[in-house]
């Protein structure tokens, strides 16, 4: 890899900030000052250090966002402020992107990552990852619901939804409800609801696959997934 491009992957400023860097001698690998900002080294083996700090290599960035309402599920938008506005600086060089998608008005877990590999195995249908989330529903939810949505329901475009599990936590004019379902087709909880004859007034994503928001976080608010989390998301 070349030593310019790797600096500013790890988030030492543009190419053309990093070639300064490198001027001012400020960069050694393997102890031996870098004269040339275009050098290239291993950043598995070799050893960087930036005004003698060593600068570890991390190729992905694996983040656990709390997302809030009003924010859309990607990179950039010319109108809406999206996922990616709500990250600081050191951490928007390694070019992230969501995980699947939560729709604009939905809060809770959305990954983050420049991982491609994970992002496949997480959202591909083969692997029926599940999703479950939490919900304020406009009417009454019943049994009968519960039975509907463990068979599949038929979507307003004819498409018939896998089975989901539905848990009623509170039953009354505004119901709570947990579910868990193994797709991510478009509006789907919300279509689910609305082929029953109700309306999702809130909705929050708690887990996907094995990860689980972590409730500390505030909406808006992200972290860096613990080892543990992203081991057994593999």
């Amino acid at each position: 890899m070349r030593m310019d491009k790797f600096l500013a992957n790890m988030g030492f400023g543009t190419r053309k900030e990093v070639k300064q860097l490198i001027k001012s001698k400020a960069v050694t690998l393997n102890e031996e000052t870098v004269k040339d900002s275009g050098k290239q080294f291993d950043p598995e083996a070799d050893i960087v250090r930036v005004y003698r700090d060593v600068v570890a290599y991390k190729p992905f960035l694996y983040l656990m966002l709390n997302k809030p309402s009003g924010v859309i599920s990607a990179t950039e938008d010319y109108k809406e402020s999206t996922v990616i506005d709500l990250l600081d600086a050191d951490v928007r060089h390694y070019d992230l992107h969501p995980v699947g998608r939560l729709d604009k008005d939905t809060v809770g877990l959305l990954l983050l990552t420049n991982d491609g590999d994970l992002t496949h195995q997480l959202l591909s249908p083969k692997k029926k990852v599940p999703k479950k989330y939490y919900a304020h529903i406009e009417g009454q939810v019943t049994d009968a619901d519960v039975a509907a949505f463990a068979k599949g329901v038929t979507l307003d475009d004819g498409y018939e939804t896998k089975p989901g599990k539905l848990t009623i936590l509170e039953s009354a004019s505004e119901s709570v409800i947990e579910l868990v379902i193994t797709e991510g087709k478009f509006h789907q909880v919300k279509r689910m609801f609305e082929a029953v004859g109700k309306k999702v007034v809130y909705l929050k994503r708690l887990e996907m696959g094995s990860l689980r928001l972590d409730e500390s976080l505030q909406e808006g608010d992200y972290r860096e997934l613990t080892q543990e989390e992203l081991e057994h998301l593999y």
